[in-house]
């Protein structure tokens, strides 16, 4: 008995933090998404389920989970693909690698104000990197931001440039693959996009499944970038800008809040759906 008190008292700091950083606030939010609180004031009337309704029936909620979803479908298998094939080229031995191993991950370390600020430049259409590389070879490159077409293809190109953050576990499982398995399919005479396709990708199906649930996590929470950049027509309004709007521009809390619990249960429900699918094409063994 003794024992387990002395256990308890060890849990105990993270028992009250847990209790006070994030039970607590779960609690208050679920309350908050239920009222019209306008966060200056302090008079907070309850209003039901009137914030979810409205929802519903915006347009603007529809338009920004319209452009999160496109961007999501497309965003993360590019960067998944991206990301896997850099870190094969990686585990060669080359005598640089090192070196390509820290250009590619440092994305994943840099902070997204200063990468929004210096996309705002590459993507210029006047005096950007991209428009004037694209001018050597006498092409006139799009207006991308400032055109409501190439929003979208703005975003995927930021999303590929920060493709290397998940190399870490894509060459520290590719490192953990048996050699023996690729000595054996040589001496079969398996040639090397088979042994990519039957011993690489069903060995590393874990780690992908892992970057598939982080990456759609990340795609339905996309703010930084989108809030600093924007986009012509209203189409760099990502969920999670619509949301911060809602709270801190229109100082509507509430709606903010039941905003948030929409976009919880859209994200719990797609990995829930991954995770039902793992069965089929995850090898665990």
């Amino acid at each position: 008995m003794k024992k387990e008190r002395v256990g308890f008292y060890f849990v105990l700091p993270w028992l009250i933090g847990f209790i006070i950083f994030t039970a607590l606030p779960i609690i208050a939010a679920v309350f908050i998404s239920l009222t019209d609180w306008n966060i200056v004031g302090t008079e907070i009337n309850f209003v039901g389920l009137e914030n979810y309704k409205q929802i519903f029936n915006s347009e603007e909620f529809f338009h920004s989970l319209w452009i999160t979803v496109r961007f999501a479908i497309l965003a993360i298998p590019l960067t998944i693909a991206t990301s896997f094939t850099i870190s094969i080229l990686l585990t060669k031995n080359l005598k640089l690698t090192p070196v390509y191993r820290v250009i590619y991950y440092m994305p994943a370390i840099v902070s997204g104000v200063a990468v929004s600020i210096v996309f705002r430049w590459i993507l210029d259409p006047n005096h950007g990197l991209i428009n004037g590389v694209l001018k050597v070879f006498n092409i006139t490159g799009p207006n991308w931001l400032y055109d409501e077409k190439w929003v979208l293809p703005s975003y995927l190109i930021m999303a590929l440039w920060g493709a290397g953050g998940g190399i870490l576990t894509y060459i520290a499982a590719l490192k953990d693959i048996p050699r023996e398995l690729y000595e054996a399919a040589e001496i079969d005479g398996a040639s090397n996009l088979q042994k990519t396709f039957k011993i690489t990708f069903p060995l590393m199906t874990p780690i992908i499944f892992y970057n598939l649930v982080m990456g759609i996590i990340s795609a339905f929470r996309k703010f930084t970038d989108a809030y600093v950049l924007g986009g012509a027509g209203g189409q760099g309004e990502f969920y999670m800008v619509h949301l911060y709007n809602q709270a801190f521009s229109q100082y509507k809390m509430g709606y903010a809040t039941a905003l948030a619990w929409i976009l919880f249960v859209i994200i719990m429900t797609l990995t829930l759906i991954v995770n039902i699918t793992k069965k089929y094409w995850v090898h665990t063994e």
